[in-house]
Parts: C-alpha cells; sequence; structure tokens
C-alpha cells in the first residue's frame, strides 16, 4: 500500500507512539496535509459520534489511542482500562467499516498473552490461557480487539489488522508516576533522588521477572511497515525479541545515570508476569521488520531527553 496519497487518521498522534508513527510516516514522504491526529481532549473515542466524525473521509487509521498505564495504575483502575479500551476500540472499528476505510490497523499488547505462556511467546499461544491477573482487564479489552478484526474480516471482508506490542521505552514517554511503566518510572525516580541528596530509592518486586523493551521509534517504523506490507487477519508479535532481568535494566538506568545510591526491592508489591519475550520472526517473514535500536543506545538517549526536559522546566 503506498501511502502518500491517502487520507491517514492516527488515533492517540499526539502520545508516545503515535509521534514516533506521525514522525515515521513524514520520513516517508506523507505530508502533514494528509494526516489527521486528533487529541483526546477534543475527540472521546468512548463516544459513537466522535468515531464517525474521526474516520470521515479517511483512508486508512492506525488506532494508536488507549488508556494504559504500570502495574500500579492497572490495579487501581482496572474497570477503567477495561471500559474504557474496549470501547473505544469497539466504535472505531465499527465507524471505520462503516466509512468504507480502506484498512484498520490496531495495537495490541504484550499483556494479552496468557500468564504461563512458554518462552517465547508465539502468536500460535495467544489463545491459551489466561492474562496475568495485574493487567487482565487491560490485556482482555486489548484481546478483543482481534476478536472484532478477525469477525470484521469473515462477515465484511474488512482489512483490520492487530499488532502485538512489546513493552515501549523512549523519548515522550510518560513519566508521571501515577501511570508510568518501569523505565520511566525509574529514571525520574533517580533523577529526583539525585536532585533531592537522597542515598535510596524504591523499585516494585524482587527484580527477577523478565520483560522485552522496545525502543518506540523502532515500533514506529514497524508498524508503518505492517500498514505497508502486511494485509491477513491473524495478530503478529512486534518487538526486538530480546528477554531481559527487571533487575538488570534497573541496574543499566543506574550506571547510565551515575546513581551512587542504594536500590530497595520491595517484594510487598507485585512483581507481574514472570516472564515476557515474543518470537519475532513472524514480523520478519511477512513485513520485513527487525528492530535496530540497541538497549544500552536507546536507554542513554531516553535518559538524556528526560534529562533535558527537567532542565527546561526548571
Amino acid at each position: 500500500m503506498k501511502l502518500t496519497d491517502k487520507q491517514i487518521l492516527v488515533t492517540g498522534g499526539g502520545g508516545f507512539l503515535g509521534t514516533a508513527v506521525v514522525n515515521e510516516l513524514h520520513k516517508r514522504g506523507v505530508s502533514a496535509e494528509h494526516i489527521r491526529a486528533p487529541r483526546s481532549a477534543d475527540c472521546d473515542l468512548r463516544v459513537r459520534k466522535n468515531c464517525e466524525e474521526a474516520v470521515r473521509g479517511a483512508d486508512i487509521v492506525f488506532h494508536l489511542a488507549a488508556n494504559a498505564g504500570g502495574i500500579g495504575y492497572n490495579r487501581t483502575h482496572p474497570g477503567l482500562l477495561f471500559y474504557d479500551n474496549i470501547v473505544m476500540n469497539t466504535e472505531l472499528m465499527e465507524a471505520a467499516r462503516k466509512e468504507g476505510v480502506q484498512k484498520f490497523l490496531g495495537i495490541g499488547s504484550i499483556c494479552s498473552y496468557p500468564k504461563f505462556t512458554p518462552i517465547p511467546f508465539k502468536e500460535s499461544d495467544f489463545w491459551n490461557g489466561y492474562p496475568e491477573e495485574t493487567n487482565a482487564p487491560y490485556g482482555l479489552a486489548k484481546k478483543m480487539m482481534q476478536v472484532q478484526a478477525d469477525a470484521y474480516h469473515q462477515e465484511y471482508g474488512f482489512n483490520a489488522i492487530s499488532l502485538l506490542i512489546a513493552n515501549l521505552y523512549g523519548p515522550h514517554d510518560h513519566f508521571d508516576p501515577k501511570v508510568s511503566h518501569l523505565i520511566p518510572a525509574i529514571i525520574r525516580k533517580i533523577d529526583e533522588a539525585q536532585r533531592q541528596g537522597q542515598n535510596w530509592v524504591e523499585a516494585w518486586g524482587t527484580g527477577e521477572p523478565t520483560r522485552e523493551f522496545f525502543y518506540v521509534e523502532d515500533a514506529a517504523e514497524g508498524i508503518v511497515l505492517a500498514m505497508e506490507k502486511y494485509d491477513k487477519p491473524n495478530p503478529i508479535n512486534l518487538g526486538s525479541g530480546q528477554e531481559i532481568r527487571i533487575g538488570d535494566v534497573i541496574r543499566k538506568i543506574v550506571e547510565i545515570m551515575e546513581f551512587k545510591g542504594e536500590i530497595r526491592w520491595n517484594p510487598g508489591q507485585p512483581d507481574g508476569q514472570p516472564r515476557r519475550t515474543f518470537d519475532i520472526s513472524k514480523a520478519k517473514e511477512e513485513f520485513g521488520f527487525v528492530a535496530k535500536t540497541p538497549f544500552d543506545t536507546g536507554l542513554r538517549t531516553t535518559v538524556k531527553w528526560y534529562r533535558a526536559q527537567q532542565k527546561r522546566a526548571l
């Protein structure tokens, strides 16, 4: 699919992932006049008429908008996360189908996989169990978008694809402690400890679980490639394919930020899913995507960006 002559809707286009996808589209020659990226304050996608207005005249839709956050946010707001995500996903895809949109790309989550999925996670295991409890409402809401895509493909011939995304990180991430994920949360905690002369920071859990982290600019490239080249209803894993212990991630951030204090683990807080990492072979086979950014490089870039923002705020 050639994107330069399409009218493109990017939901969540002003957010963390959306900003990177819009930048990737510009790199590929798509002009600003061909991209609409409404903000959530102006376009609540939980409301049907707003979805209908958003997709009007669009040829393709990148649906990146979501209500998401870390373990703490998921534990505090399971009902909100389930409702917001399942409603906006459902209403937007239905509006896109009725409008005659040529292709709809929805972003799923690694959180949708069963809690005890064999490592590495393969797409064939997607339906083989219940998600990890701390993020199950969010993960299941995302999973229903895949059900809808399958159903619409069967009944209407609607071209809707779903990508399952690993844990994102990078510049423009959400550093608000109320919603932040591991990497931005620890970067902020360490930065604040250094500014305040505090010689320790708290980290949740034990540090033993593993995760896969995916640099946001790599994710944007993979998403746009999938829009151009992938047309099957089956979900595809999109990530770096690299598994790393949470304790080792924090150690790397400590080294990059030159923090001399102590990490105090709080085992009273949940670890979440024991292990997470993707089999990413299908993304390479189907549309030629391979992540390029080494993890240490991505971390250094993220820390540098965050510190620059803090200096500007002073």
